[in-house]
């Protein structure tokens, strides 16, 4: 009898009972799941955010241990198999480490290092993000970029919505500098760099702003076109833009060496980023290396995106995640979103004011870096307005404008805040 009680006090069935807010949990890990197969919500991300969610929140699992990455660093002490000490937990206390977590060890107690434990050191290292962007750039064309270079100004009016973020994630919620930079990064409207900036700058954070990074990625179609449809009249809809000049192989070889060498320069907290995102797109422009072009596109995004999204949904544990500061992120998200969808739009309108060949504004909003997304919506509120109207290729050079331009802005804000 004795044998069977012990049984049953070791299942994750009696572990519930302990602590009932894993099956909420449990719940927004499955809602997630829902939305990624049946809505196709950025399925190859949210789908693995969502399983990993899963794993952490299910009692006795032992994946992923919050104490290992306490205090904003990587303890390894306690991966090699140190005992917990007196002297750590008061350091934990001192650095603002949750006495939720602390709770979770005792003095004398040694760390059985899970899974995710260890997948997660690619995303508290800073390796993932800077993976996923090989793949991005081996994929992105950057020659309507180059053969329109005013739409490096979209690009970066973009941005506002990080800043605004900022100062009201400061200002009405309390955050402080370095949780205000993690959550205006999420109006970059790029993943990896969300998760870049949050594992250097507020790991404690990294599972909701991860979850709401993506989310409101996949609603771009949504979130933007009335925002769009707001601050432009229909006559500004209509407007035609004319075909983008040809551009040659050898600017397209030396676009990201200029680019490498003077964002780093510029921000070098923002080197690693810029540096693997033009390194891929060398791969892809330079007609030498098509086989580590297709690796860094395929093979290698596909396997890092697993590891990313797996790691980063392991941090969604009930003490953080179920708190009144998720849902402010989630609020501050969609101010993120607007606020850099305003901007792109509103300075394309102000630069109309002095070119002669006009600007469509729509193509300010795909400012914002989910790419090709937001592109695809400017194209469609475009033909709307005119069915003989062609933006894509128009909005394709402020949108990847976009991922420099956020990767900058995560460069400036770890070099204020970091």
């Amino acid at each position: 009898m004795d044998a069977i009680l012990n049984f049953l006090q070791q299942t994750g069935f009696s572990m519930i009972v302990a602590d009932p807010k894993v099956l909420i949990m449990i719940a927004v890990a499955c809602f997630l799941a829902y939305l990624a197969i049946h809505k196709g919500f950025e399925p190859l991300l949210l789908l693995p955010i969502a399983f990993g969610m899963l794993l952490t929140n299910l009692p006795g699992a032992e994946m992923y241990h919050e104490i290992l990455f306490a205090g904003g660093h990587v303890n390894w002490a306690l991966f090699g198999g140190a005992e917990v000490t007196l002297e750590m937990i008061e350091e934990w206390r001192a650095s603002g480490v949750s006495e939720a977590i602390i709770s979770t060890v005792s003095v004398g107690q040694t760390i059985s290092v899970g899974l995710i434990d260890v997948l997660y050191l690619g995303v508290k290292l800073g390796v993932y993000p800077c993976l996923i962007f090989f793949g991005v750039g081996a994929m992105t064309d950057f020659g309507p970029l180059i053969a329109n270079p005013k739409s490096l100004l979209l690009g970066a009016a973009a941005q506002l919505g990080i800043f605004i973020t900022y100062i009201c994630a400061v200002s009405f919620f309390g955050f402080n500098p370095a949780e205000a930079s993690s959550i205006g990064i999420i109006g970059g409207a790029d993943g990896p760099t969300a998760i870049f900036v949050t594992s250097r700058l507020a790991p404690h954070l990294l599972g909701p702003i991860a979850v709401a990074a993506y989310s409101y990625m996949a609603l771009v179609p949504v979130i933007q076109p009335p925002i769009m449809r707001l601050l432009t009249t229909k006559k500004e809809r209509q407007i035609v833009m004319k075909e983008l000049r040809p551009v040659s192989k050898k600017e397209k070889i030396i676009f990201p060496f200029v680019v490498t060498i003077f964002v780093a320069l510029l921000v070098p907290s923002a080197a690693p980023l810029v540096g693997c995102l033009m390194l891929g797109n060398l791969f892809r422009e330079s007609g030498r290396t098509e086989r580590l072009s297709k690796t860094v596109q395929n093979e290698l995004c596909n396997i890092v995106t697993i590891f990313l999204g797996v790691s980063v949904g392991a941090t969604a544990t009930a003490t953080t995640f179920l708190s009144g500061r998720t849902l402010a992120i989630i609020v501050m998200g969609v101010v993120a979103f607007g606020f850099g969808t305003a901007g792109g739009v509103l300075l394309a309108k102000f630069m109309n004011l002095f070119l002669k060949e006009k600007i469509n504004p729509l193509i300010g909003s795909a400012g914002v870096s989910a790419v090709p997304m937001a592109a695809r919506v400017s194209q469609v509120e475009g033909q709307k307005a005119n069915p003989g109207n062609f933006l894509l290729m128009h909005a394709m050079g402020p949108n990847v404008a976009g991922v420099i331009g956020s990767a900058i802005a995560a460069g400036v804000l770890m070099a204020l805040f970091g």
